[in-house]
């Protein structure tokens, strides 16, 4: 196979990592930019970033390919559509233990990354970032349990921090 570029191990190990959680009775909560090649529910991305719950009981069809992560999930009891390009997945972790993986996001060539959107290389610090509470959306509190079930929108921009047992992600670029 000649290949003139190699293909980044960012989806091989958001992969590994989903399954590990998955196989662990984990929920898998994925961290990523939002941008004009994100597609998410209006409303739920907080300063420019989103953590979508990747559990089977949150979300259907989800593919995780070299390119791209999709799915489709409820959020607030509507489904949606969700679309992540890999290149803007800045974590994946388990929300029980933090135990993941930091990235790098792929930002074009021409374009530097501000210094407030660095990534920080501890999973606390990118959950500190990212725990600023979501938005209630129209139904707020009046959302029946079975619309909160399996809803990748449930606990988006709520999430916890991770425990502190020697548990380090290592930043990969």
């Amino acid at each position: 196979m000649s290949n003139d570029r190699t293909v980044s191990t960012k989806p091989y190990l958001l992969r590994a990592i989903w399954e590990w959680c998955v196989d662990q009775g984990f929920t898998p909560y994925l961290a990523c930019l939002v941008d004009a090649g994100t597609r998410v529910p209006p409303g739920y991305a907080r300063d420019g970033q989103i953590v979508l719950n990747l559990s089977p009981d949150a979300t259907g069809q989800l593919q995780m390919d070299n390119e791209y992560v999709s799915f489709q999930a409820r959020f607030g009891g509507v489904a949606h559509s969700i679309v992540v390009p890999v290149g803007n997945v800045i974590a994946i972790y388990a929300r029980e233990n933090g135990q993941g993986m930091a990235f790098e996001p792929d930002l074009p060539e021409d374009e530097t990354q501000p210094e407030a959107q660095a990534v920080p290389e501890d999973m606390a610090e990118v959950t500190a970032a990212l725990q600023t509470g979501r938005p209630e959306d129209e139904a707020g509190a009046d959302r029946s349990k079975n619309d909160r079930e399996g809803s990748a929108g449930e606990d988006e921009g709520q999430v916890p921090p991770p425990a502190r047992r020697g548990s380090h992600l290592k930043l990969v670029k």
